[in-house]
């Protein structure tokens, strides 16, 4: 769908498969984020053990509780879509960079073994591009990770995510942004492995009964 609009609007000239990809997986995210960001708001309220939340029930009236206008929606959903709009810009950067870097690592290894990749070697390709994307976009996460909590470990509150920026920065150090850097990417490696793995599996299957 999205190929055939850009060759609709943009000419068959200017059509990319990169920007296809970049473009569809940007989309897929912005969906998968409104059922993510409750998920990840009431994960982290309970992981911190936050006042009133020692159950998930009782977590989950707490954050619905929180309408302080910060969140997307707050006065209908409180506090759960808290850091929607962070969340995607951790999200939309990282689609950017795994998903063209997934399809040119499987082009250039099939181009060197002179045939196509198999699904082991995209899975592979995949876990690398996910490790590399996880990795730039550490900071995003913490940032992310910071407003959806709602306040320092001080008790105040966050006005946004400048404001998170720069409390961290001065009251921690510029290195806090980059804190957490190493599980990220190891869990995201083995992440993409496993899913791109199970993708390209089903898929060369599929293919191959409709052939």
């Amino acid at each position: 769908v999205i190929s055939n609009l850009q060759t609709q609007y943009l000419g068959e000239s200017s059509s990319s498969p990169a920007l296809t990809h970049m473009t569809a997986a940007s989309i897929g995210e912005a969906a998968a984020c409104l059922v993510r960001v409750p998920t990840e708001v009431i994960k982290s309220k309970m992981q911190t053990n936050a006042a009133g939340a020692s159950t998930l029930t009782s977590t989950i009236q707490m954050v619905l509780a929180e309408k302080d206008g910060r969140a997307f929606a707050s006065h209908i959903f409180g506090g759960l879509y808290r850091g929607y709009g962070i969340t995607l810009m951790r999200e939309v950067p990282f689609a950017f960079i795994q998903f063209p870097l997934y399809e040119r690592f499987k082009i250039e290894w099939a181009k060197v073994q002179g045939y196509k990749t198999s699904p082991f070697q995209a899975a592979a390709c995949g876990s690398v591009s996910g490790g590399i994307a996880a990795a730039l976009t550490t900071p995003l996460d913490v940032i992310k990770t910071r407003l959806m909590l709602g306040t320092d470990k001080h008790g105040v509150k966050y006005t946004g995510a400048r404001d998170v920026v720069e409390r961290l920065i001065n009251e921690e150090g510029s290195s806090i942004l980059l804190i957490g850097i190493q599980p990220r990417v190891m869990w995201i490696s083995i992440g993409g492995f496993v899913f791109f793995g199970a993708y390209e599996s089903y898929r060369s299957i599929l293919m191959s009964s409709w052939q």
